[in-house]
């Protein structure tokens, strides 16, 4: 998307205008199912909206404002702002912070590994900014996606991840599509996979398992970063299926006991599953009307502060309590932001989220 000049009209960071107040009133539908709210409390509610969604507005994560532009405020991809917001991306934020670490040739940190160390590597990087919204239009992302190809996509080839884990299959196909790789047959290949390696109950697992997991979401991630326009028959039917998996399981219940970690919000997920991973990945696929998701999206509404925010409550790898893994190697963990505190990414991922439900309801 090339650059624009600034225009005087566009939006202030912070302010919205009558029209896109009203519309921003819109994105937090966590008023169902509770009485009528007073004149007073109406205009709290709306001038709390205002302020969150001026605050994803700011120009300082060009990416938020770009994301925030066209999927909360409905914005097209030719509108001026959200242009100019696009060509910032790489430009400033944290984008730009993590483009500066990137190598020469494409790569992070090991150039005989796109995977390790973790989470510092190339595939943790790219797989931070492809959801920042960067794509194969820059050429710093070209040069990793090359890496990806040459690696661990070459045909033919015995050292390939077709056969590989779901986890990184899904995570994979994922990154290269939303870098504008869906058409290429080596990540056609990897959609297929994952067709594949469904398990009759509807799930995936990325360990020996004849069952599947709310914890492998990766799969149903790919599906949903795919256009509808590119899903195949067989794709369809995987995303139903899917689909079904988690909303039977209300996203969250897999063995009838808590996994405390899923009920935390975090970013990058990594491989990592959480409640917030699983509305955004079953919102995105159109079942944002589905009642199952009731518990979810009461977990989500009560972690909503005060000011329209939700925060990051931590960083993976989550040892934090009710975790039951430990580390077998030592891993830098990496975020954004800081934990703890309100985070712009996960207030935008919740606010999708929400805007999806009221849409598809």
């Amino acid at each position: 998307m090339p650059s624009i000049s600034r225009k005087r009209n566009i939006t202030r960071p912070g302010f919205l205008s009558p029209k896109r107040w009203i519309n921003a009133r819109k994105i937090f539908p966590n008023r169902h199912s509770r009485l009528p709210l007073t004149r007073s409390q109406e205009i709290k509610e709306s001038l709390t909206d205002q302020r969150a969604i001026g605050w994803l507005l700011e120009e300082n994560q060009p990416s938020v404002r770009y994301h925030t532009l066209i999927d909360l405020l409905g914005r097209g991809r030719d509108d001026p702002e959200v242009r100019e917001a696009y060509s910032e991306i790489s430009k400033k934020g944290w984008a730009l912070g993590i483009l500066n670490r990137q190598k020469p040739e494409g790569y992070w940190q090991s150039k005989r590994s796109l995977y390790r160390p973790k989470y510092t590597a190339t595939n943790w990087m790219a797989l931070v900014l492809s959801d920042l919204g960067l794509t194969e239009e820059n050429k710093r992302v070209r040069k990793t996606a090359d890496l990806f190809f040459k690696q661990w996509l070459p045909i033919p080839s015995a050292t390939n991840i077709f056969n590989d884990e779901v986890c990184i299959v899904g995570n994979t196909a994922r990154m290269l599509t939303r870098f504008g790789y869906e058409d290429d047959p080596r990540v056609r290949k990897l959609f297929d996979r994952l067709v594949e390696d469904q398990k009759e109950d509807g799930g995936w697992h990325c360990s020996e398992s004849s069952r599947g997991t709310l914890d492998c979401w990766e799969a149903l991630a790919a599906f949903a970063a795919l256009p509808k326009s590119k899903q195949t028959r067989k794709i369809k039917t995987s995303i139903e299926r899917g689909a079904e998996f988690y909303l039977e399981r209300r996203l969250f219940d897999d063995s009838g006991k808590k996994y405390l970690p899923w009920f935390r919000f975090h970013y990058p997920n990594h491989y990592y599953y959480d409640v917030l991973v699983g509305l955004d990945v079953i919102t995105r696929l159109g079942y944002g009307d589905d009642k199952r998701l009731g518990p979810a999206l009461k977990i989500l509404n009560k972690k909503r502060r005060e000011d329209g925010t939700w925060i990051l409550e931590k960083a993976h790898p989550d040892l934090g309590t009710g975790a039951k893994y430990s580390l077998r190697k030592k891993v830098t963990p990496f975020a954004l932001e800081e934990a703890g505190k309100p985070s712009k990414w996960i207030t935008l991922t919740a606010s999708r989220i929400l805007k999806r439900v009221e849409d598809q309801s």
